[in-house]
C-alpha cells in the first residue's frame, strides 16, 4: 500500500551527545555504521524525551539528564526521518554493551571525532561539539552525504517560522 504524497510519513529518531563529569563523550560502536552517539527510533505513542532516555539506557546502560535540544536533521531520502538531537549529561549507571552496541566507551572530543567516520554521524557529532546555544537545522540525503538546506534557530518561534517558509 502506498502512502499518498499529501500524507507523508517520517520515522522519528532521537540521539544525544552525552558527556561525563570529565567532558568525555559517550560513543557506541554500531555493527554497520561504526562509532556514533546513542540514537534510536521513537516508538508509536512514546514521547520524544522518554524515547531518548530509553534509547540511551538500552544502548549504553547509563542514565542522563537532558540539557538542550541542539539540532534537528531531516533525512529527505527513503525512509524519511526527523532526528531530534540533544545534549545530555551522564548522571549514573555503568556502561553495558548490548547486541545493538557491542562496544562503547568515553572518549575525549578529538578522539571521538577521529573514531566517528560515517559522514552523517561525523557531521552530527561535529555540530553538537560546536553547539553555540542556537538549534541547528539541516535537511540532507545520505548517499553520498549532501546537505540540501541549513538554518540556525535561536528559538522555538524560529523553528515554526522556518517550517512555514
Amino acid at each position: 500500500m502506498s502512502v499518498p504524497a499529501d500524507n507523508p510519513q517520517h520515522i522519528i529518531v532521537v540521539s544525544s551527545l552525552v558527556r561525563n563529569a570529565t567532558g568525555h563523550v559517550l560513543l557506541i560502536r554500531h555493527r554497520k555504521r561504526g562509532w556514533e552517539i546513542p540514537q534510536g527510533k521513537v516508538e508509536e505513542g512514546e514521547s520524544v524525551l522518554h524515547a531518548l532516555h530509553r534509547e540511551v539506557m538500552e544502548e549504553t546502560g547509563v542514565e542522563v539528564e537532558l540539557e538542550a535540544l541542539a539540532a534537528i536533521w531531516s533525512k529527505l531520502s527513503k525512509p524519511t526521518a526527523i532526528i531530534f538531537t540533544f545534549l545530555a549529561r551522564y548522571t549514573g549507571g555503568d556502561l553495558r554493551p548490548s547486541l545493538e552496541s557491542p562496544e562503547l566507551g568515553w572518549f575525549p572530543e578529538d578522539e571521538a571525532l577521529t573514531l566517528v567516520s560515517h559522514p552523517v554521524n561525523h557531521d552530527r557529532l561535529k555540530t553538537l561539539l560546536n553547539f553555540s546555544g542556537a538549534v541547528v537545522y539541516r535537511a540532507y540525503t545520505p548517499n553520498p552525504y549532501q546537505v540540501h538546506a541549513e538554518d540556525t534557530l535561536s528559538s522555538a518561534g524560529d523553528l515554526f517560522a522556518a517550517s512555514a517558509s
